[in-house]
């Protein structure tokens, strides 16, 4: 079970810039970094609600599951 965190992609589609983002919603760049790169075991709800509200998104457009059990399509 993985869960993919897709900030690159929301930050993107804003042209809004790592720094820029941490700034806002209140982390270092370096923890945006570690979100990003998918080496975070956590995210409190008080930071994932603070993300959404930047970058006016809903929590299912920042993480999602991907099986590692489910065969690749043929």
């Amino acid at each position: 079970m993985a869960i993919v965190v897709r900030i690159d992609v929301e930050l993107a589609k804003r042209k809004m810039s790592v720094g820029e983002f941490a700034e806002k919603v209140g982390l270092t760049p370096a923890n945006v970094a570690v979100l990003k790169n998918g080496r975070a075991k956590a995210v409190r709800f008080s930071t994932l609600e603070a993300m959404c509200r930047v970058l006016e998104c809903q929590p299912g457009d920042l993480l999602e599951f991907v099986d590692d059990e489910e065969e690749p399509a043929s």
